[in-house]
């Protein structure tokens, strides 16, 4: 009698958990149904990578609202801390660093790194970026591909599937992806991690049909 009770309750809890990751993908890119209110400012992390990843993104960022999303988190890998600084610098002159907080997660892939070892820092990454994720839950994620941005993002989606925060993946590719999506770019685009995907070359719109050709924007 017991173990029938038990089987029930973990055919219960798999279907919950199922139902829910469906209704996540579902609602995944769908605008939020909020009418009526006056936009209130969105709490955003900015992931940052190493080279023209952060050049792209720092972009991107001098010509953002900055009003309707603060307080804004930069996170960089611990090996980087140029993106960081140029991070700082544009908050600086733009006399909002009061409302900005820097912060560096362990790298889950180096560049050359095997794909062997990457398991491990991957996972450490993972677990790193756990705690961070439940000290900011952010509403807004912005990434273009540096792989610091995969674990935070599958993680704001295992939050999404459990009701602790909502997050709005916005992920845009980078300019120097022409034919494929990077490795960072195809796990979130193929897993539908990613509420946004935009892509800066239209040949890539017409492989990726789900993404969204935007130009270029550097």
């Amino acid at each position: 009698m017991g173990c029938a009770v038990a089987i029930t309750l973990l055919i219960a809890a798999a279907t919950l958990i199922i139902t829910r990751f469906l209704y996540v993908l579902h609602r995944t890119g769908k605008p939020s149904s909020s009418k009526g209110s006056a936009p209130q400012p969105l709490s955003t992390l900015i992931v940052l990578g190493s080279g023209g990843h952060t050049a792209e993104m720092i972009n991107l960022l001098s010509v953002l609202q900055k009003d309707r999303f603060a307080p804004r988190f930069y996170i960089a890998a611990a090996t980087d801390n140029m993106s960081l600084q140029k991070a700082r610098l544009l908050e600086e002159n733009a006399d909002e660093s009061s409302s900005s907080q820097f912060m560096q997660i362990y790298r889950s892939r180096e560049v050359g790194q095997s794909y062997f070892t990457s398991v491990l820092t991957a996972l450490i990454a993972l677990a790193h970026g756990l705690w961070l994720m439940i000290r900011i839950r952010p509403q807004v994620i912005l990434c273009n591909g540096p792989g610091t941005c995969v674990p935070l993002c599958v993680i704001a989606f295992l939050f999404k599937v459990v009701g602790i925060r909502w997050s709005s993946v916005f992920y845009v590719e980078s300019i120097a992806r022409v034919q494929r999506l990077s490795l960072s770019g195809l796990l979130l685009y193929k897993l539908r991690i990613a509420d946004q995907f935009f892509v800066q070359w239209p040949q890539l719109q017409k492989k990726y049909p789900r993404a969204h050709y935007v130009g270029c924007l550097m």
